[in-house]
Parts: structure tokens; sequence; C-alpha cells
């Protein structure tokens, strides 16, 4: 009997305190107290009727379906789509310094996404009476047209859907205490599956000759079945993938250049 009394009192000792609070002594207390033991992280979506656990969104999966207003009126996503190649890329909200310098550097760009066979749409946490007014800023900023359409998402339906918000940066919400989207970036391929993405912190700008280069890459993996090194460009040697034996690898390429088995070089 000793015994178990003398162990019942070192857990009791080494139980992890749980947090108190004051009898509750206004009708907010008891929100208040569920807030505060919800997950930091879920704690600032209390507002928003999107649910707080977002989908996970892998390499090689379809891109979500989703309908949406706008500055070129309501879509259906895949229906937008179509058989094309896409980019879209999020936007914590209009009027934003970082924000308006990379629309205005990828409308400069459309040109050659366009020879590539590719349509861009952006998204912003804002609404379509925003979005044009925050359009104008960029051409006149960037000395450009931009002519891709924006998806108004103020409620953060689509950024929800594609996972687009950062969990750590609490600090990034609005006033009605729902978050902002970070920089994301998905690449879509005609088959509509995520090919690429990339995420950078609303404090960051991305390198739009880095999606070019990708876009670059992944069509020529597409079209000669091979891969791309490090730093790859178009009109680079590009690798032999380990699937292809060298003997397959002249027959179809010519030259082939071996630095290791596993490590070989050809040009396209």
């Amino acid at each position: 009997m000793a015994t178990l009394f003398v162990r019942s009192a070192v857990r009791s000792a080494v139980q992890t305190p749980r947090l108190a609070f004051p009898k509750a002594t206004s009708p907010f207390m008891p929100v208040f107290k569920s807030w505060a033991q919800r997950p930091i992280s879920k704690r600032f979506l209390a507002t928003s009727p999107i649910p707080s656990e977002q989908p996970r969104l892998r390499l090689g999966s379809e891109a979500p379906n989703f309908q949406a207003k706008t500055t070129h009126g309501d879509i259906d996503f895949h229906k937008w789509l179509g058989g094309s190649w896409a980019i879209l890329f999020s936007h914590p909200a209009d009027f934003t310094p970082v924000c308006t310098t990379e629309l205005g550097a990828f409308a400069r760009l459309a040109p050659e996404f366009e020879r590539r066979g590719v349509k861009m749409i952006g998204l912003s946490a804002n609404d379509l009476s925003s979005h044009e007014r925050w359009i104008a800023d960029i051409n006149e900023v960037s000395s450009t047209n931009l002519q891709f359409p924006i998806i108004a998402d103020a409620d953060r339906r689509v950024a929800f859907l594609y996972d687009m918000v950062d969990a750590q940066d609490l600090s990034n919400i609005d006033e009605k205490g729902i978050a902002f989207t970070i920089r994301s970036v998905f690449i879509i391929d005609p088959q509509k599956k995520i090919r690429l993405t990339m995420m950078y912190p609303a404090s960051t700008g991305r390198n739009t000759a880095e999606v070019l280069r990708v876009i670059d890459s992944l069509q020529a993996v597409d079209k000669k079945g091979i891969a791309t090194p490090i730093d790859w460009h178009p009109e680079d040697d590009v690798i032999v993938p380990p699937s292809v034996s060298t003997e397959d690898a002249k027959k179809k390429f010519g030259n082939v250049r071996e630095l290791k088995p596993y490590l070989r070089y050809t040009r396209i």
C-alpha cells in the first residue's frame, strides 16, 4: 500500500501543469478559454468559415478545381486551364509593395510565357474593385499592360484549397482575423497535374526568370525524356536518366559524355 501511495505521489509531481483560468466573471470568458486552448496555428482561423485543416497537395496531385470571380469574369478553373500549361501564383494583398513589383515583372514577361503555351493567373486576398485599382498602379509603376486574370479571394477559399497560408506568421492577418496568403507558385501541366510548387514568405519577392527556367525544363523533360542539371538553361547539356542505358542513349541522342556510370550528359 505504501509503495502504491509513493508511485501515485511521484506521478502527480511530474505531471505537466495545466492552464488555469479564472472563474468566468463575464459572458466572454468561456469563449476566450475555448480560443486559448486551440493550437496556436489555428487560433486566428476562428472567424473564417473555411476549415482550419488545409489539403495536402503534392507534386503529381491534380490541381483542385474551383469557381471564382476574376478580373476577366467568373471562371471554372479546370475549364479555364483547358489543355494548357499554367502558372497560378498568390499574393498577400492588393496595394502591397512587393506584390506590385512581382505582378509588373510577370506582366512584362507575358510574351515569353505565351510563346511556351503557358497561361498565367494571379490571386490576391481582396475583392474585384480593389484589384482593378491596383492593376492601374502596377501598369503605371512597371510601364506595362497587365493582361492576365487576377482571382478575387477575399474569403481565402482558394488560398486554403491550395494550402497558401503560412501557419507561423500570425501577424499576417487582416482586420477580420483571417490569414493572408503567402507567395505561392504552382506550375500545372496540360493534364492538370501539379508539377512544381514554390513557397516564399510574404516579405520575399519571387524570381520570374526562375519560373520561366523551370517551365523550359519541365517541357524539355516531357518532350525528350531527359533530366536537367543544376542551373540548366535551354541549349545547355542535359542529363541522361539512369533508366536509359548508355547504348540506348547513344541511339537516341547521338553523342553521350560519361563522367560516371550514373552521370552522363548529352545534347538535345
